[in-house]
């Protein structure tokens, strides 16, 4: 279940891959029953050989491992990868595979973009970091700047059940576990998911609230910042009140496009005393916020028409001085030591000729998912990923899982 805060966990914040990817592969390491697992994105760089390596290993000590992969992030993967992980009892799943055109990936929306892994059901991880060599500093200048949180306690289950229920139509046996609600800390803390169904609008309007209700704070730090009109204006409203509202977007960004729309919105937020940064130091890919002492979030979903209003998503909202303060402080520096701030004085310059563009250009964007949901919408099933020649299965629509998958996986030049 989720939306509902659950009392008694633990938590801990993990920094880019360098402090995600040893904690993640150690807890596969140590699972003795179940490692479930969905990310957007696995390269066979070294970080996902590393992974394959860790989850072949657990297999073989009998545990069941099950995971779900993007069939848009992840459509490089090669046969070879996956059949090393089915010969071994792995379950690999694709969401949404479909064929190039005329080299060009086409299945652009509505995405898988969650990157869950629950270990035992005792255990879980959430966050915005893929399986991919560039969330690593040694990477270069292209690397990227991340968050995710290690938890345990409570909100496990929900993390269970909620995974479970991505997988669970494709699934021929029931999990081997039942996931603890047992007490291990004492934060407090909330699943929510946005799916096309249900789940629409449940990140975003947890945002809304925490927004409306601010009182000194509010510390964003995305990744790709476009969001709704309803966001826009609390942030704004906030700033009025007197809230100290700082917004950290990319300054070196890995997608040109997005920065441009992020920048459409500038005027409008500064003229109201938001305070902008752009961090410079290597592409922001973080998904995360707090607000006030208390309300942080972590988790997959930027703030665009993409996380807000087509893709699957996951974020963890907790409530704990602690951990937004360490949250805080981390930002902070990142503000001090790495970003740029920018002035409205330096937007204005200018800014009547680009007045119609910003308006025209933001309201195209708002509107996006609503154009992008005149396109056949996906059924939702998802089936075992074959790495081996063969017809396909039928497809079989199941009112659960969003998406039609087939089992299809080949080679081909990445395009990231």
């Amino acid at each position: 279940m989720s939306g509902v805060w659950r009392d008694g966990n633990q938590i801990e914040l993990l920094i880019n891959g360098e402090e995600y990817y040893p904690r993640v592969f150690e807890r596969i390491r140590a699972a003795r029953v179940e490692v479930l697992l969905e990310t957007f994105i696995i390269f066979e760089d070294k970080v996902g050989m590393e992974l394959q390596a860790v989850l072949i290993e657990a297999a073989k000590r009998g545990v069941r491992v099950v995971i779900a992969v993007d069939g848009y992030g992840t459509a490089d993967l090669g046969k070879e990868y996956v059949a090393a992980l089915t010969r071994e009892g792995v379950k690999v799943h694709v969401f949404d595979p479909s064929p190039r055109r005329l080299g060009m990936r086409t299945n652009l929306f509505r995405r898988l973009h969650r990157k869950i892994v629950v270990i035992d059901g005792e255990r879980a991880f959430v966050g915005g970091i893929n399986y991919s060599a560039d969330h690593l500093g040694d990477f270069g200048e292209m690397a990227k700047q991340d968050y995710a949180v290690e938890v345990t306690g409570p909100i496990v289950a929900d993390l269970h059940t909620c995974t479970l229920r991505l997988l669970r139509p494709a699934l021929a046996e029931p999990s081997p576990v039942q996931a603890t609600t047992r007490a291990t800390g004492e934060v407090r803390i909330m699943l929510l998911e946005r799916d096309n169904d249900r789940h629409t609008t449940d990140i975003e309007e947890q945002y809304v609230t925490a927004l409306r209700n601010a009182k000194e704070r509010v510390v964003v730090a995305n990744a790709y910042f476009f969001p709704s009109y309803s966001v826009l204006r609390e942030l704004r409203n906030a700033a009025r009140r007197g809230v100290k509202v700082v917004l950290i977007l990319q300054g070196q960004p890995d997608m040109q496009w997005a920065q441009g729309f992020s920048r459409l919105l500038y005027n409008y937020l500064l003229r109201d005393g938001v305070v902008i940064y752009e961090y410079c130091q290597r592409p922001l890919h973080g998904k995360v916020a707090l607000v006030d002492h208390e309300w942080s979030t972590v988790g997959s979903s930027n703030l665009d028409p993409l996380s807000l209003a087509l893709n699957l998503e996951a974020n963890l909202f907790v409530r704990d001085r602690d951990f937004n303060q360490q949250l805080h402080e981390h930002l902070e520096q990142l503000a001090a030591e790495h970003c740029k701030r920018f002035q409205l004085e330096r937007l204005l310059r200018g800014y009547w000729w680009r007045a119609p563009l910003v308006f025209l250009c933001f309201h195209f964007v708002r509107l996006f998912p609503a154009i992008a949901g005149w396109l056949p919408a996906h059924r939702k099933n998802l089936q075992p990923l074959d790495p081996t020649p063969g017809p396909e299965p039928e497809p079989k629509p199941d009112p659960i899982v969003e998406s039609v998958t087939k089992p299809c996986c080949y080679k081909e030049e990445k395009t990231g």
